[in-house]
């Protein structure tokens, strides 16, 4: 077959699932490219000797170019981008093909394009436009310099002014062209599937499912996940979802959500039913399997069983945390200040976690960073050099790796695993959540990282909260917004190329034209970019944001509270109050730090309930870390100046672990899985480097986590012995009896005959699907020839079966139709091209259909048989009777045998002749 395009998607147009096709092969490559290789040229080269095949190159030739054929004057009616999927419709006769963002959907029985749309369902006008999409942002700015070229040189400064805002006004328009198509990348499709209702649903990158019906028609979309989709799978009535966060979700048809868990610590990337598992791919490599019945009635009698054995599967395991947080004042440390820091507490550590505040300022440099996160960018070279630096100390590279970083502004978070953790670490996710100028800007916010160690998720929030002594409201009110938006996501480096020319526009301005730029996209209708995108780590998660209100999308829960351990670290801002600047010296220097606690607003807000609900502290023993002179050693070093600020707490490290979230004194066990203390919390008084001093903690954390190969063991003993158990999924797995109306079908004069098959349980859903077991000829004498398949079960193009596949309801009837169709094919294709006339097959044909019924969620089956036969030869001969005697000749027989086990099945296509 032809190579010479990166094969983007395959599909045998027929298959056991999907079987309402005609056996062709359908391949989607890279640039668009759609091609059929026909049922009949594939059942010739089938039928050549193995010398034959090797000398004839008619199958690599004999291809159906498609796009050529919806190509009228240069232009053509689909689009260019490459083909991610194919999927053949079984109900329908219909095989779409579907790229990133745009959908064409196909008549599989004559080859014609009957739609092309976009992923919000609204119809394309079939030109494609992608080169000129390309050049669009380039040609603007051409006309923009031509045009100003053109008119008089303008004089003095408001032309200056003036060509100052026309250039910014381009750059603002590049931003949001820019911005758009990252949105539009986030939105596009990453998985597709076909169920047994007729639907198609589409997995998206944000994470939405989107249910269309049989013509292309967009029905409804739902989000119960806020990761990207990867893959689906279906059985029965029920639908496997695949996330890019390692989580699995059951649906039913309908798109309720059924049940979720985390299948794995890294993205799924295939999901496949077999032998009453679903099996999931993850990509590391390791492959889990999960029971399709569950959820079901007894996974409560399981999990109770499963608990009164936890001690014989779970291990524990301790490791020490070390996280640290300063306000650095737009300053760079010294070694020795670092070293004081943070060289000694972590020679014992597993985790070191360090959280800066302040590590540049500036409005320009706040606006050029506000810009640069509209469209997916972070950092700068000072803190670079803050993780270059800390990583020296760490002796990182060979004592520690760098697992993870995330700036916003001033707010850098870095972490640092031992090398010989680094194997129990995974899904290293950044966020962050501006909370100035309008919760757009991050001179206040946070930065996050969410890791999984052992397989528990742990959050580290770095915040600097509203400053100044009165604002405790304020401070109250970020810390809220922040716990409530913090959505963590994988580092994307989707807009790199998209967005490469925007740091050019940005950095080539002076700071002062950054600001104003900051202000002009404000002012003309780019806010709703900038305030969602300034606080996540890519623009995936801006839909995420806005389509829940600024609150995660999932049921309203903060991504926060579903981590089983989160530290918050930084300037958290709150004073003492109801006390002099002379009294807190005054205490300070008597180290009196249990009155002084008394006056702290942080204190008195938690015990009201107002911040950092369900969150602890250590025992603070330390000096007030603000406000210090810089350069000035001792407690003597508290601010003297004119405005005599009082001394406080602001830099805090504050935590919870699984105890808030069962019972206080709860031990750590598979319930409750990560328990920690605090070893040591202290501040570095030697640092003089900035006006706040660093503080540090280490935590020792106990981590239950599970021996799946005992737990396996265990498992399978429950399920053998446990009668209950054994009974409800013997249940689960019992097929519904039912029976057809006929066993025998003879169509001739587009003749149509209808099939019932009758579900006759009273409390089970019947699925059923009809595949053809092969197609014979009818001889002179009467007698058949010996059956061919054709195409992994697809039917003759003389034969429309519709629907093909369904559920029945408890004592409902399904009605069949099989519809005889006169089909005209052209005999061979050459390089795409056709090269004989039309002709008409009037052989008598018949098909064997086998209909496969199954539980909802079952993968024993049971069939029945029906021989469907094309009388082209009785057509010719009694082609004026009446419709009365059209209707004897249709003797419906009814099928009295009971449908055969998923064996006989298997044993029935085993004794299939093949062609040679």
């Amino acid at each position: 077959m032809d190579t010479s395009s990166e094969v983007k998607g395959v599909q045998h147009y027929s298959s056991v699932v999907n079987g309402y096709e005609f056996g062709d092969l359908w391949s989607g490559a890279e640039g668009g490219v759609i091609k059929i290789w026909p049922w009949e040229s594939i059942e010739k080269s089938l039928a050549l000797t193995p010398e034959e095949r090797h000398m004839s190159a008619s199958l690599d030739r004999s291809y159906i170019d498609l796009r050529t054929q919806v190509t009228v004057n240069g232009v053509c009616s689909i689009s260019n981008s490459d083909v991610k999927y194919l999927l053949s419709d079984n109900c329908r006769a219909k095989v779409w093909t579907a790229g990133s963002q745009s959908f064409s959907l196909w008549d599989a029985r004559t080859r014609e394009l009957l739609k092309v749309f976009n992923i919000d369902g609204q119809v394309e006008n079939r030109v494609d436009l992608s080169s000129l999409q390309d050049t669009s942002i380039e040609e603007d700015m051409k006309v923009k310099l031509v045009s100003g070229s053109k008119k008089e040189k303008p004089q003095g400064s408001f032309s200056f002014f003036q060509r100052s805002r026309n250039a910014l006004m381009g750059a603002a328009d590049a931003v949001r062209r820019v911005a758009k198509g990252a949105l539009d990348e986030h939105r596009k499709t990453e998985a597709m599937l076909l169920t047994v209702g007729g639907m198609v649903w589409t997995g998206c990158a944000n994470g939405f499912l989107v249910q269309w019906d049989g013509n292309g028609n967009r029905i409804q979309d739902f989000q119960h996940h806020s990761a990207s989709v990867q893959c689906f799978c279906t059985l029965g009535t029920r639908i496997w979802v695949g996330y890019v966060s390692g989580t699995v979700q059951v649906l039913d048809l309908k798109g309720n959500l059924l049940g979720e868990w985390v299948a794995h610590c890294s993205p799924i990337i295939k999901m496949a039913v077999g032998y009453g598992y679903v099996f999931t791919l993850a990509n590391h490599g390791g492959i889990r399997g999960w029971s399709i019945t569950s959820p079901s009635p007894f996974d409560k009698i399981l999990r109770s069983e499963l608990a009164s054995k936890e001690t014989h599967y779970k291990k524990l395991e301790n490791l020490k945390i070390l996280a640290g947080t300063w306000n650095v004042g737009q300053e760079r440390a010294s070694h020795d200040s670092l070293l004081a820091w943070l060289g000694s507490a972590a020679s014992e550590v597993a985790i070191v976690v360090v959280g800066l505040q302040e590590v540049e300022m500036g409005a320009g440099f706040l606006a050029m960073s506000a810009a640069k996160e509209t469209v997916g960018l972070e950092g700068s070279s000072i803190g670079q050099w803050w993780m270059d630096n800390i990583g020296r100390i760490l002796d990182e590279g060979t004592t520690f790796e760098r697992g993870g970083s995330r700036q916003l502004a001033g707010l850098l978070i870095v972490v640092w695993v031992r090398k010989c953790l680094m194997p129990h670490i995974g899904d290293i996710e950044a966020a962050a959540v501006p909370c100035g100028f309008g919760r757009a800007i991050g001179n206040k916010g946070a930065v996050g990282l969410r890791m999984r160690v052992y397989g528990r998720a742990m959050c580290f929030v770095n915040c600097h909260l509203a400053a100044h002594l009165e604002a405790v409201t304020r401070r109250n009110a970020d810390f809220d917004h922040i716990y409530r938006n913090m959505i963590f996501n994988r580092p994307s480096n989707l807009l790199n190329a998209a967005a490469g020319m925007v740091p050019y526009l940005f950095l080539s301005c002076s700071l002062a034209c950054c600001a104003y730029l900051f202000w002009l996209l404000y002012s003309s209708g780019l806010p709703f970019i900038l305030s969602v995108a300034a606080g996540v780590s890519s623009v995936g998660q801006m839909l995420r944001v806005t389509n829940a209100s600024g609150t995660n999308t999932e049921e309203g829960k903060p991504e926060l509270s579903e981590a089983d351990m989160v530290v918050f670290l930084g300037d958290f801002n709150y004073r003492l109050h109801g006390i002099s600047y002379d009294e807190a010296r005054d205490f300070i220097s008597q180290r009196c730090f249990d009155w002084l606690r008394e006056k702290d607003q942080l204190r008195a807000e938690m015990k009201a309930g107002k911040v950092f609900q369900g969150m602890r502290e250590g025992v603070i023993r330390f000096p007030p870390t603000y406000k210090f002179e810089k350069n000035q050693a001792g407690l003597a070093g508290y601010d003297s100046g004119e405005k005599k600020r009082i001394p406080a707490w602001c830099d805090r490290i504050i935590y919870r672990d699984s105890r808030t979230l069962f019972a206080p004194v709860s031990e750590c066990n598979l319930e409750c899985p990560v328990v920690s203390s605090i070893l040591h919390y202290d501040a570095c008084m030697d640092a003089t480097d900035s006006d706040h001093k660093p503080v540090r903690c280490i935590f020792s954390v106990d981590v239950a986590q599970t021996d799946d190969s005992i737990r396996r063991q265990e498992f399978g003993k429950i399920i053998e012995s446990n009668q209950k158990i054994k009974s409800l999924l013997g249940e689960l797995c019992k097929v519904p009896e039912t029976i057809v109306s006929t066993n025998n079908i003879i169509l001739q004069n587009k003749d149509t005959s209808l099939l019932r098959i009758t579900n006759k349980s009273g409390k089970d859903e019947a699925v059923f699907e009809i595949v053809c077991e092969g197609q014979s000829t009818i001889k002179e004498d009467g007698e058949t020839s010996d059956p061919c398949t054709r195409g992994s079960f697809g039917y003759p193009r003389w034969l429309e079966v519709t629907p093909a596949a369904g559920v029945i309801k408890p004592g409902h009837v399904a009605e069949i139709s099989m519809h005889h169709e006169e089909f005209h094919t052209l005999e061979e294709f050459v390089d795409g091209v056709a090269q004989s006339w039309l002709c008409e097959d009037t052989r008598d044909k018949e098909v064997v259909l086998l209909v496969i019924i199954r539980g909802s969620c079952s993968t024993k089956t049971g069939s029945h048989r029906i021989c469907v036969r094309n009388s082209s030869s009785s057509l010719r001969v009694n082609s004026k009777r009446n419709d009365s005697a059209k209707n004897q000749a249709n003797v419906l027989h009814r099928s009295v045998r009971p449908i055969n086990g998923s064996s006989d099945v298997a044993e029935d296509l085993r004794n299939l002749h093949m062609p040679s």
